[in-house]
């Protein structure tokens, strides 16, 4: 027993202190390194982490993971009153064009301005701006191809502005109907 605990304090569990962990973080948090904090290996934070993701679903956090990071956010359905009782203006709507583009990055990340612009049939390069901007997308790296053309990835504040816990949250693509795998796409950007 630390000399900071007082005697009839229970010892947290793991979920706990993966929570207080996740808490005091400004960033999203690698496993890894809550692992090396806990002195355990990484099935013992996964399991702490379904523990805390169970008990969060009657509260108003959440937990969200991305590209093997994990950090606490509010939850998705609460972010009008959110809005309201920090002041801010209602959530920045996204163009059909911005939609169509975000959409294509979520689904083949990493990918490159040219094939999302091969996708699009038209130069994306106006909307690409326009989501790195607003911190939807970020640059993840180059292609070992000719030039070394940028590669562009999702960012957890995708994932908050969508209400996703995780990038595999997103629907399946439905690959034989290209007009309703696009609706589809629409409703779930339009948040």
């Amino acid at each position: 027993m630390s000399d900071s605990q007082h005697p009839l304090t229970p010892e947290l569990n793991l979920a706990a202190k993966i929570e207080a962990m996740l808490f005091v973080s400004a960033e999203p948090v690698p496993l890894a390194q809550i692992a090396t904090a806990l002195d355990v290996n990484a099935s013992v934070v996964e399991r702490g982490l379904k523990e805390l993701d169970a008990s969060l679903l009657t509260r108003g956090l959440r937990l969200q993971r991305n590209a093997g990071r994990v950090q606490l956010t509010t939850a998705p359905e609460l972010a009008p009153l959110i809005e309201l009782f920090l002041g801010l203006e209602a959530t920045t709507h996204l163009s059909r064009a911005a939609l169509e583009t975000l959409a294509i990055i979520a689904y083949q990340q990493p990918c490159t301005r040219p094939q999302v612009d091969s996708i699009r049939g038209v130069n994306s390069d106006a909307m690409m701006k326009s989501l790195l901007s607003k911190g939807l997308i970020l640059e993840s790296g180059r292609t070992d191809g000719p030039g070394r053309p940028i590669l562009y990835s999702t960012t957890p504040e995708f994932l908050q502005h969508f209400g996703l816990g995780s990038i595999l949250e997103l629907p399946p693509l439905a690959a034989s109907a290209p007009e309703e795998a696009e609706g589809e796409h629409n409703e779930l950007l339009k948040g």
